[in-house]
Parts: structure tokens; C-alpha cells; sequence
């Protein structure tokens, strides 16, 4: 899968694991950084993903930051993006299952990088349920 990764400053370090573990996982990864721990505003790493996305060029999204919770409200604006902050592998699984997410957001503050790696994992290998889910989301569009 091709996967475009961003994160702000708070989520510089997940970001930098994450990616390594999608790419030795078989995974293409497209790093919009950031690419140190100087304050960024995490709007703009949001866009990046969510055009990549958006336009098909990636298959799937990542964004990261402190608490997740600002990347996804920023994700969450852009047309066709669901973007899902996830906490763990079951609402990770959950939201490709049934919501059939395309950004996973994650907060580096509030998640262990094990557990996060885990919520990764599964999301990224967690096929949409479709059926009656996709009548729920067709109301969203």
C-alpha cells in the first residue's frame, strides 16, 4: 500500500518510527515530515496528507501530532477524507471496517509506541465491511 505520513512537531518521533515500520513492513511511504522538533503548525502537514489522498496519489494516510486530536479536526476538513483517531488496534479496526477510514491520526503523547505500531498494523490491514456500512457513509457524502 501506498501511504502518505506526516506529523507536526508533538508527533515527530512516532512519526519517524511509524514510517520505518511500514516501510519494512512492504509498504511505500510518502514522508511529508516534519522533520525536526521545531514548532510547526500541524494544519498545513494535514493538507499535505489529505491531498495525496485526496487525489488518489496515496492509497492511505498517517498524521500525527501531541494528542491526534488537532490533525484529526484538520483532516476532517478536506472533502472525502475520514479521517479516524485511533487509540488502540480495535477503534483502529473499527474505522476501516465500518467507517472505511483512509487518514489514521495518532496523538505521540497519549499512546505508547508499541501500542501505536500495533494500531498501525491493524489498520493498515483491515479491509472496509462495506454492506450496510456503506449506506451510513454515502449519507456523510
Amino acid at each position: 500500500m501506498k501511504i502518505a505520513i506526516a506529523s507536526d512537531h508533538g508527533g515527530y518521533e512516532l512519526r519517524k518510527l511509524v514510517a520505518s515500520y511500514l516501510q519494512d513492513n512492504g509498504h511505500e511511504v510518502v514522508d511529508h515530515g516534519c522533520y525536526s522538533h521545531d514548532s510547526v503548525d500541524y494544519p498545513d502537514f494535514a493538507k499535505l496528507v489529505c491531498d495525496e489522498v485526496g487525489s488518489g496519489s496515496c492509497e492511505a494516510g498517517i498524521l500525527i501530532c501531541g494528542t491526534g486530536i488537532g490533525m484529526s479536526i484538520a483532516a476532517n476538513r478536506h472533502r472525502n477524507i475520514r479521517a479516524a483517531l485511533c487509540h488502540e488496534a480495535f477503534t483502529a479496526r473499527m474505522s476501516r471496517e465500518h467507517n472505511n477510514a483512509n487518514v489514521l491520526c495518532l496523538g505521540e503523547r497519549v499512546i505508547g509506541s508499541e501500542v501505536a505500531l500495533d494500531a498501525v498494523r491493524v489498520w493498515v490491514n483491515t479491509e472496509f465491511a462495506g454492506g450496510r456500512h456503506q449506506k451510513r457513509l454515502d449519507k456523510l457524502s
